[in-house]
């Protein structure tokens, strides 16, 4: 009897994320059922997740090597205004998205490079980043917001608004190939099992002779690639960016859906397919509020609460087992 709990208690804990999941899905079908299970409802709670998912992303890889990135909001509103800048410039996509990832890179590898090479904790780096991305973003357009604007803004529009086959918006498209990409580098690549084994025990991982420097670094520039591919996602779907609002939030939104996907905030454990799973149990957490009529002020607490019950669970589950 005993084994048996232990069995269930260790299949609980690895996979949480998918109880959660399971368990609000069947709840919101039960409150609302008509409403929520309507086809153009779950093409809205993937769409208007999107963009939180992609950061999700880079967030777990950053999470499962004992770091955390408070800059993802910030630096999406910061690249954002650099993208349709260049955009409105250029009036080349290509141009676009290339000036979007120098940027990205540049960003990426600096914050990398200073928390694992000297060794700044990434809390404060990333704290400090943040304010400074924010700050800069405000500055160059005076605290306002910026249209994508000129003959091919009708293109660069699309990026975000097109239906594949007619039903099924793009940037679910581009969030689903983006953790395809993300699932194969973490599970079938050496700098993958390099990111967990840094999270499991950075010390021992440097002795047996891993660049943990380049391993700290490579997860920090790969979330902010996706940082920049999220603000692309978002700046083409509402055609500007606010230098004062874009991607306010978003990082506790990111690190929300992380951690109910079971990623650990000790480092060393995640998955990604569980981080999609966190981040559709927060957009349906936000749909059955919207849909029961719940105070949007309210939002904010409830995530809140969530982080602090999904850590709670995770210490609870995975003690003993």
């Amino acid at each position: 009897m005993r084994t048996e709990k232990r069995d269930w208690k260790k299949w609980a804990g690895k996979n949480s994320a998918l109880i959660a999941f399971v368990a609000l899905f069947i709840l919101a079908a039960v409150l609302k059922g008509n409403m929520f299970l309507s086809l153009n409802n779950i093409l809205n709670v993937l769409r208007n997740n999107s963009v939180i998912g992609i950061i999700a992303l880079g967030m777990t890889l950053i999470i499962i090597t004992g770091g955390i990135d408070l800059s993802v909001g910030s630096q999406l509103a910061f690249t954002g205004v650099i993208i349709i800048a260049v955009f409105n410039k250029t009036q080349s996509i290509i141009i676009t998205v290339l000036a979007g990832a120098a940027t990205a890179l540049i960003l990426g590898l600096a914050t990398g490079i200073l928390i694992a090479r000297f060794n700044i904790p990434a809390f404060i780096m990333t704290l400090g980043s943040m304010s400074i991305y924010r700050s800069v973003a405000q500055y160059w357009l005076n605290g306002g917001g910026l249209m994508a604007k000129g003959d091919r803004s009708s293109v660069y529009l699309s990026i975000s608004n097109t239906n594949l086959f007619g039903t099924i918006p793009m940037p679910i498209i581009i969030w689903l190939v983006a953790a395809a990409v993300i699932y194969i580098i973490s599970w079938h690549t050496a700098v993958g099992r390099h990111i967990y084994a840094v999270g499991s025990n950075e010390k021992a991982t440097q002795l047996a002779s891993v660049n943990v420097v380049k391993v700290k670094c490579f997860a920090y520039t790969v979330s902010s690639l996706l940082v920049m591919l999220a603000a692309l996602v978002e700046t083409s779907r509402l055609g500007s960016v606010n230098s004062a609002s874009s991607g306010s939030g978003y990082e506790m939104d990111a690190i929300a859906a992380a951690v109910i996907g079971g990623t650990s905030m000790a480092g060393g454990k995640g998955k990604i397919g569980f981080t999609i799973l966190g981040t559709l149990t927060l957009g349906i957490i936000n749909n059955m509020m919207n849909l029961l009529g719940v105070d949007s002020f309210l939002v904010s607490a409830v995530k809140g609460t969530i982080i602090i019950v999904a850590v709670l669970l995770q210490m609870i589950l995975n003690k003993d087992s």
